[in-house]
C-alpha cells in the first residue's frame, strides 16, 4: 500500500507540473503592473512576481536565480528587473537539532538531480501538495486595518530534516519598501524549534555597517583578518541592543559604507550578477512583540559567493537575519527603503 501510495503521488505531481519545468522564463506572460499591485497574470503560464507597482517585489524560479530561493527586485533603486537585490532562504531547524535545513542548497526531491527545493505559490494556506511554478496564484488584495493589501501563500517541498514549511507573505500599501513574512508548518512537518528566514545576499550591495542603540558596529571590525573563500562565523546580537519604535518594534538595520557604487572598481575574473550599480539603500528586519530569545545573526565573505574574486572594499555581510524560538504564524518584516540609514532611524524615533 506505502509503495502504491508513493507511485500515486509522483504520478499526480507529474501531471501538476506538466511543461512547466522545462519553459524558459522569457516565454512566461509578464505581471499586470496596473493601480497599486504587481501579480500574475492567470490562465497562462505567467511570471510569478507579487509586489508594488512602485516599490518592492519578490520572485520565484523559473525568474532568474538558484532555486529554493525568494527573489527581491528593487526597481526604484533604478535596478531594473530581473535584477536581484536580495534573496530570502527557508531554514528550519527542527526540535533537539542544531543543523539548519537549506531550502538553496538541498537537492530537490521533486525533481531529481536539481539543487533548491521546489517553491510554489498559492492564494491559501493549504496548497500543501506542490503545485506548477508556471500558474502562480494571483494573490490576494483585501482590506486589513484600514490598509490594502496583498497576500500570497509561499510552500517549500519537505526538507531533508523533515521539516514542511510555507510562509505568508502579505505586502502593506502604506509601506512600499517591506513586506511581511509569517511563518508555519504543514501536515506532516518535524516539530520544529526554528524557523530562519534570511535575506542571504548582503554582498550585492556589500552591506558593512550595523547600527543599534548603542552606536555602529562594521564588519571590518567584526572579521578584521578574515581572508578565506568562505563564509565566516556567525555573529550574534541580543535584541536589547537593537533600535526600537515607540510601539516597541525592534529593527535590525544593515546599510554599505559606500557612497557611489559607480566608482567601484572590480577584479577582472568579477562575474557581472555581483557589480551593483543601482542607488545606495538601507536594509532592515522588524520584529513585533520580540521576546527576550530573539537575536539577530549575520555571517560575511571576503569573497564573492562561488568564486576567489575578491569583494570591493573587504569583508561584507552575506547572510543577515533574525532568531526567534517558532511559533506557528509568527511574522518578521523585511525591507529595503531607499533612505539613508541616518534618515530612517529618525524616521522609526518618530
Amino acid at each position: 500500500m506505502k509503495k502504491l501510495l508513493i507511485l500515486l503521488f509522483l504520478f499526480v505531481t507529474g501531471l501538476l507540473y506538466g511543461q512547466g519545468t522545462s519553459r524558459s522564463w522569457q516565454q512566461l506572460m509578464a505581471p499586470d503592473t496596473l493601480g497599486t499591485w504587481v501579480q500574475p497574470v492567470q490562465g497562462k503560464p505567467a511570471m510569478p512576481v507579487w509586489g508594488h507597482t512602485n516599490g518592492i517585489r519578490i520572485g520565484l524560479d523559473p525568474l532568474p536565480g538558484p532555486r529554493g530561493l525568494i527573489r527581491i527586485y528593487t526597481p526604484y533603486l533604478d535596478y531594473a528587473f530581473p535584477e536581484v537585490m536580495n534573496f530570502i532562504a527557508f531554514e528550519p531547524i527542527p526540535k533537539g537539532e542544531e543543523t539548519r535545513g537549506f531550502s538553496e542548497l538541498e537537492m530537490s526531491s521533486i525533481h531529481p538531480g536539481k539543487r533548491g527545493k521546489h517553491f510554489w505559490s498559492a492564494d491559501h494556506a493549504t496548497a500543501f501538495l506542490p503545485l506548477d511554478g508556471a500558474y502562480p496564484a494571483r494573490g490576494i488584495v483585501e482590506q486589513i486595518d484600514g490598509d490594502e493589501t496583498l497576500t500570497v501563500y509561499i510552500f517549500a517541498e519537505s526538507f531533508d530534516n523533515g521539516a514542511n514549511v510555507y510562509v505568508r507573505l502579505r505586502f502593506f500599501a502604506s509601506r512600499p519598501y517591506e513586506f511581511e513574512l509569517a511563518t508555519y508548518t504543514y501536515p506532516g512537518s518535524q516539530d520544529l524549534d526554528y524557523f530562519i528566514t534570511t535575506a542571504t545576499m548582503g554582498n550585492k550591495a556589500r552591506l558593512r555597517t550595523l547600527f543599534f542603540r548603542d552606536g555602529r558596529e562594521s564588519s571590518l571590525e567584526l572579521w578584521p583578518d578574515y581572508n578565506d573563500i568562505h563564509f565566516t562565523p556567525h555573529a550574534h546580537f541580543s535584541q536589547k541592543r537593537m533600535l526600537r519604535n515607540k510601539n516597541g518594534r525592534v529593527y535590525f538595520i544593515a546599510a554599505p559604507d559606500e557612497i557611489d557604487y559607480r566608482k567601484t572598481s572590480y577584479t577582472a575574473a568579477t562575474h557581472q550578477h555581483w557589480k551593483y550599480r543601482g542607488k545606495r539603500a538601507t536594509q532592515y528586519w522588524i520584529k513585533k512583540n520580540p521576546s527576550e530569545q530573539l537575536s539577530g545573526l549575520l555571517n560575511g565573505r571576503f569573497t564573492y559567493w562561488a568564486s576567489k574574486e575578491a569583494i570591493p572594499g573587504g569583508v561584507a555581510i552575506e547572510n543577515f537575519e533574525l532568531k526567534e524560538p517558532f511559533k506557528p504564524g509568527d511574522s518578521f518584516v523585511f525591507g529595503i527603503t531607499p533612505l539613508s540609514p541616518e534618515a530612517f532611524i529618525e524616521h522609526i524615533k518618530q
